[in-house]
C-alpha cells in the first residue's frame, strides 16, 4: 500500500493529458492482465540498469533501483495516461542469489511470457553493452521467439564504450540476432531515449 501511495505522488506529465503512475506489482494471474490495455515489457539481467532505462523512458523515478541485485521479484506495471502499461519484469541471472530465488524469478518471467494470459506489444531485452549477451539472455530470447513475441534489444550503458568498441558490440549483436533490432542506448546520458520513448508511446496508442 505504501509503495502505491508513493508512486501516486511521483508521476510525470508528458502532455496535458498523459501521465504515468505505478499501477501494481503482481506475482501471478491478476485482473490487470485482462483489462484490454496494451503492454510493453522490459526484461534483463540484474545490474544491466533495467530500472534506470524504464525511469529514463518515463522521465520519472517510478521503477525502483536497488543496491541489492535481484531484490525485486514482482512484475511491476506502470500505467501511462490510462492507455497502456510499461511492464517491468524481475531482473534475472544474479550469481549470488540463492538457487531457490533464482528459480522463482525464472518461473515468474516464464509465466508472463508463455502462460498465454498476456501478449505484449513488444518485449524489450536490455543488455549491458560492455558485457553483451549471456546464456540467460539467450534462453529468454528463445522463449520469446517460441511464443511469437516481437522483440527489441537496447544495448544500455553504450556510453561506457569507445567508438570502435560500440561498433564491434553492435556488429556482434546484429550477426547473432539478425531478426531483432538492436539500438545503442544510455539511460544516464539519454542517448536514444527520446526516439525509443516515441516509438513505445505510439505502440501504446499515446499521442504526444
Amino acid at each position: 500500500m505504501k509503495r502505491k501511495k508513493e508512486a501516486k505522488k511521483n508521476f510525470v506529465d508528458f502532455s496535458h493529458s498523459t501521465h504515468a503512475v505505478f499501477a501494481r506489482g503482481i506475482r501471478g494471474s491478476d485482473p490487470i492482465l485482462h483489462d484490454g490495455k496494451p503492454q510493453v515489457a522490459f526484461a534483463g539481467r540484474s545490474n544491466v540498469g533495467k530500472s534506470s532505462v524504464v525511469n529514463a523512458l518515463l522521465n520519472a523515478r517510478l521503477a525502483r533501483t536497488s543496491s541489492t541485485p535481484g531484490k525485486t521479484q514482482e512484475i511491476n506495471f506502470f500505467e501511462l495516461g490510462g492507455k497502456g502499461y510499461f511492464v517491468d519484469l524481475p531482473g534475472y541471472g544474479y550469481a549470488k542469489m540463492p538457487a531457490g530465488a533464482k528459480e522463482k524469478i525464472r518461473k515468474h518471467i516464464l509465466w508472463y511470457l508463455a502462460s498465454g494470459e498476456v501478449k505484449p506489444k513488444l518485449l524489450i531485452l536490455i543488455l549491458d553493452a560492455r558485457i553483451g549477451v549471456t546464456d540467460s539472455d539467450r534462453d529468454l530470447i528463445h522463449v520469446a521467439r517460441a511464443e511469437g513475441h516481437p522483440m527489441l534489444i537496447l544495448a544500455n550503458k553504450i556510453d561506457k564504450l569507445t567508438k570502435n568498441e560500440r561498433a564491434k558490440v553492435l556488429a556482434v549483436l546484429t550477426k547473432e540476432f539478425p531478426d531483432i533490432e538492436c539500438i545503442p542506448f544510455s539511460a544516464t546520458k539519454k542517448e536514444n531515449v527520446s526516439m525509443v520513448r516515441t516509438r513505445l508511446f505510439t505502440l501504446l496508442g499515446i499521442r504526444r
